[in-house]
């Protein structure tokens, strides 16, 4: 038996590509912030003169051997029992998420009024081939971002990232803009506060994150359901069932807010938390098929820390696949949310069928297909064609034929899905010329069932008053 130590420097480069992105590493180290207590954490960057990234919380510090400890990989055996409120589960989150991103780790603490300060350099583990934990010089602290803040708080902790790697100059303004949209939403509960935990305060470059709650909770139009409590393993997990409004219940900007950056479409499905914190969001496991119709549909997930094998929730927290057991939930619940979830498209479909109200357009069922037609029945069609010459008559079928035959339901699908507050479809017939068709109406002689007619064209149902006193 021989013992065969690895290649570090070969290690360490696989070490580092786990799969990172620079927002999931800046949660990942804000987990342990969270764990620690933490009720204010700042973050701190600058591009120039060199790309350097720190994080100071104000949470309960760690002694010399506290941090020594932490600072060692695989820290955690992630099949022990965690503190209901712990975040992490195999010790490894703050070394992996900082070395997918700098090549030099500083941690410095600060516990019982006194300082503790360890550092990884990778670039000296890959010269000397052995894992050496430094111990930086004083000196050499006090030119750190945030060192003299927590120097001045009673406890805390200080995480610096330098030589930065994993994250490029040129692109700097728009990963902050990313992050700080990623930890408005991963961390919201814990930046909205409630009644069971304290509220947590973070701040990049002293600009607070406002909480983004993906579910749009306190809109009165938001269809929030019951919570299922369904219990597994002594342990119990809460599904609740939320539909955000239609469009055309929010304004423009609310409207795009919530769609966030992936849009509806792909916003929809599953959003699991686990000990508050949000892990995954916006799938459905290969359970349902993401499609229009269901994009309002978002069903929010809790469960305790001591599930993640149930839920093969990965190192980085960004993916999960549930086991069998639950998946056989979660597809009951799929099938009865999602009827819910696309009336509010397909009640408004159904308005094309109103028999109170006479459309341009009709819904004709054809074997098993069917397509949309003009409204021969609608009264100003039929007053039109019976005043037309015969030999305009047959030129001007043609034309609505073409019309029909040729909508364009591709483009019409895509512009609604992408700017629906944007399609103002019925500026094209302008009040004025409203105003016009009716006062030639109005003089035109018509008898009680021609106005019973119009009144019930989409039109004209704004004048009802009026026909119905002329005709007196």
């Amino acid at each position: 038996m021989e013992v065969v130590k690895p290649n570090l420097k070969n290690f360490v480069k696989s070490l580092r590509d786990i799969g990172y992105t620079f927002e999931i590493a800046i949660a990942d180290i804000l987990d342990n912030s969270i764990s620690a207590n933490a009720s204010k954490i700042k973050i701190f960057t600058v591009a120039e003169p060199e790309l350097v990234f720190a994080i100071l919380d104000d949470g309960i510090g760690m002694s010399t051997e506290e941090l020594v400890n932490a600072m060692r990989l695989a820290t955690k055996n992630p099949e022990n029992e965690r503190a209901k409120d712990d975040l992490g589960r195999f010790g490894l989150g703050l070394k992996t998420a900082s070395f997918s991103q700098c090549k030099k780790l500083t941690v410095i603490s600060k516990k019982n009024n006194k300082l503790s300060a360890r550092q990884w350099d990778l670039d000296f583990i890959a010269e000397t081939d052995e894992w050496y934990l430094l111990k930086p010089e004083n000196e050499c602290l006090k030119s750190l971002p945030l060192f003299d803040e927590l120097c001045d708080q009673e406890h805390g902790t200080l995480v610096i990232w330098q030589y930065i790697d994993g994250l490029k100059n040129n692109n700097f303004s728009d990963k902050i803009t990313k992050l700080r949209q990623h930890l408005s939403l991963v961390f919201h509960r814990f930046i909205e506060g409630t009644d069971m935990f304290r509220s947590v305060s973070i701040e990049v470059n002293n600009n607070p994150i406002k909480a983004f709650n993906p579910f749009n909770s306190n809109h009165p139009a938001t269809q929030q359901l019951a919570v299922e409590k369904i219990k597994l393993h002594d342990s119990t997990i809460n599904i609740q069932p939320y539909i955000l409004p239609h469009h055309s219940k929010l304004s423009q900007q609310e409207y795009e807010r919530y769609a966030t950056e992936d849009g509806y479409t792909r916003s929809q499905g599953f959003y699991l938390y686990r000990a508050n914190r949000l892990l995954i969001y916006g799938t459905w496991w290969g359970l349902h098929k993401a499609i229009d119709a269901h994009k309002l549909v978002r069903i929010k997930i809790d469960i305790p820390n001591e599930q993640d094998s149930l839920w093969g929730i990965d190192l980085k927290k960004s993916t999960a696949n549930p086991s069998m057991e639950i998946k056989n939930d979660l597809k009951r619940i799929i099938n009865r949310i999602t009827e819910k979830g696309s009336r509010p498209y397909t009640g408004r479909g159904r308005k094309i069928d109103d028999k109170s109200t006479t459309m341009f357009w009709k819904l004709v069922p054809i074997n098993d297909e069917f397509r949309f037609e003009i409204n021969e029945e609608h009264p100003l069609f039929k007053k039109l064609l019976f005043e037309l010459p015969n030999e305009t008559r047959e030129l001007f079928n043609v034309y609505l034929k073409g019309i029909q035959a040729y909508l364009p339901l591709d483009s019409i699908q895509a512009h609604l899905q992408q700017n629906p507050h944007k399609v103002v479809q019925e500026t094209v017939l302008s009040r004025e010329e409203i105003d016009k068709i009716v006062e030639q109406l109005k003089l035109s002689g018509l008898d009680r069932n021609s106005i019973d007619e119009l009144l019930k064209t989409e039109i004209f149902k704004n004048y009802r008053e009026a026909f119905v006193n002329d005709a007196k």
